[in-house]
């Protein structure tokens, strides 16, 4: 074999020799080597590379550029400096690939009922897995590499404005192939600033898919990783000199994680960075606001009250039941039907005088649930027939009631920050409690008290009174938060398990006690 192959060394069209067929033909086609499997492996281990080691590795930079280059996509994908926004201005059409790009996979049950959808059109000729399309899933490779590495290869020292809302827009991208809107998986509302890109483009779009895929199968949930990565940016960004700067501060996108910091160096702000601090602050109230309220009109509302006759309107004429009662009335020979009485529907519904008494746990572990329930009380307290009182508090307590129809005005009033004494509240909220039959008392905290056995005591003993007592653990869009174990045991044991995880829960029940 080899001096055959040294006496002829000029053929290169000369036929495969013995052992090269042999090697050729006795490999499994599943075990033949791919180019599209190597071209995808290379992308994702220059991205596992830059992930862990911020240095450039010139040996994967560049093979992915190469990659790259061959599929027909633009090297900018390749920059960690060029935000997602700007690629996807220069080529619009890569938007569309960009949505639900990595939306989870189908249950069992859909990968089975679309698998013997496959095999009912499929041709018979045998082909499996070579009907996979690696091309595809090469460029889908280079797509989501960009993606993952803008939102989390994030450095370290720091941050500008514009750094955080280009952070704040690619994560919005990462939300959207993930097949979500922009800012659901971080604070439930929908996001983009100024680094928008315009429709159609910009992650300010609607984004997703229409419908909100399963999450929950992510390991870790990704919203609490994307809302820490968002507060790190924050507290490394000079705020203060930003705020003082309008240009700059007209870049900021509100958040939570932004509210948060905005809330604590309040105090320290004066001029025209508090003034473009409480601008944030109310922009970001009206958003949530905005959701909040929507999620209390869909929920579930009090009973039809029949003792008060219905209003006779025509949409409110009840149709069948009034045909219903007047067939007696039915002429055969003329083939009409005489109306004696016409038939309204109730619309009228109960509704008794209610006492909401919400008392929240200012320290900073739960601004994010004292931000969202200072909404939420506000709208409450937009409610017929619902008297809405708010207190807050960490080894102090403060009654923020008089505020409480204006949100704004009533974080502007909080302390975030301290230690925690549940005590002091419970000597504001006990007096309020008039009614125990029509109060319901809500007490937001992660009830890691100083004076525990007394708080508790003083909780049951409303449980106990005949009123509604709620407690709420966390109320956020990511569910993230901890609990003290013995409180949640122990109101487990009391019938009044604790709430934790997306403020729906807690509207549903209020809406329910007080409509």
């Amino acid at each position: 074999m080899t001096d055959r192959t040294t006496a002829q060394p000029a053929e290169p069209e000369q036929a495969p020799g013995p052992s090269e067929r042999a090697t050729t033909h006795s490999l499994p086609a599943h075990l033949a080597v791919d180019p599209h499997d190597n071209r995808r492996q290379v992308l994702y281990w220059r991205l596992l590379a830059r992930l862990f080691d911020p240095e450039e590795q010139a040996a994967l930079e560049s093979a992915s550029l190469a990659v790259v280059k061959d599929i027909g996509l633009p090297p900018a994908l390749l920059d960690p400096k060029t935000s997602v926004d700007s690629v996807v201005q220069r080529h619009p059409e890569l938007a569309a690939e960009l949505d639900g790009l990595m939306a989870p996979a189908p249950t069992e049950a859909e990968a089975e009922a679309e698998a013997e959808a496959e095999a009912e059109t499929d041709d018979g000729d045998g082909d499996g897995d070579d009907a996979r399309d690696r091309a595809a899933e090469v460029r889908r490779a280079a797509l989501v590499s960009k993606v993952l590495l803008n939102v989390f290869a994030t450095g370290s020292g720091a941050v500008s404005a514009g750094e955080l809302a280009r952070w704040q827009s690619d994560a919005g991208w990462l939300e959207r192939a993930l097949g979500c809107a922009p800012g659901d998986l971080r604070g439930g509302r929908a996001g983009g600033g100024a680094g928008a890109a315009g429709p159609g483009v910009s992650p300010t779009g609607t984004g997703g898919r229409g419908t909100a895929p399963d999450l929950s199968r992510l390991i870790p949930a990704i919203g609490p990783e994307l809302g820490a990565i968002e507060a790190d940016l924050v507290k490394r960004m000079r705020l203060r000199e930003v705020l003082a700067d309008p240009r700059l501060a007209a870049q900021l996108t509100p958040s939570m994680s932004l509210i948060e910091q905005l809330l604590q160096d309040k105090n320290n702000l004066s001029g025209v960075a508090l003034a473009n601090a409480k601008d944030l602050i109310r922009r970001f109230v009206d958003e949530v606001a905005e959701v909040l309220r929507t999620q209390v009109e869909k929920a579930a509302v009090g009973a039809l009250d029949r003792s008060v006759p219905p209003k006779r309107v025509f949409r409110n004429l009840d149709l069948d039941r009034t045909i219903w009662k007047n067939l007696t009335n039915w002429s055969p020979e003329e083939e009409r039907l005489y109306v004696d009485r016409l038939y309204y529907r109730h619309t009228a519904r109960k509704t008794t005088p209610q006492r909401l008494i919400v008392v929240v746990d200012q320290s900073g572990s739960m601004v994010d649930s004292m931000v969202n329930c200072t909404i939420l009380a506000s709208i409450f307290a937009g409610l017929p027939k619902v008297d809405v009182h708010l207190i807050a508090y960490d080894t102090q307590a403060l009654d923020l009631t008089p505020w409480v129809h204006d949100p704004f005005e009533t974080l502007l009033r909080t302390n975030l920050g301290g230690g925690t004494d549940g005590t002091v509240a419970m000597a504001l909220a006990q007096p309020k409690i008039a009614e125990p039959r029509n109060t319901v008392v809500v007490w937001i905290s992660d009830f890691y008290e100083w004076q525990s056995e007394p708080l508790f005591e003083s909780m049951a003993a409303i449980h106990r009174s005949g009123a509604k007592f709620i407690p709420v653990g966390s109320v956020t869009s990511s569910g993230r938060g901890s609990v003290n174990p013995w409180f949640r045991e122990r109101f487990k044991d009391l019938g009044t398990p604790v709430i934790s995880g997306h403020i729906r829960k807690l509207v549903h029940e209020l809406k329910t006690f007080l409509t």
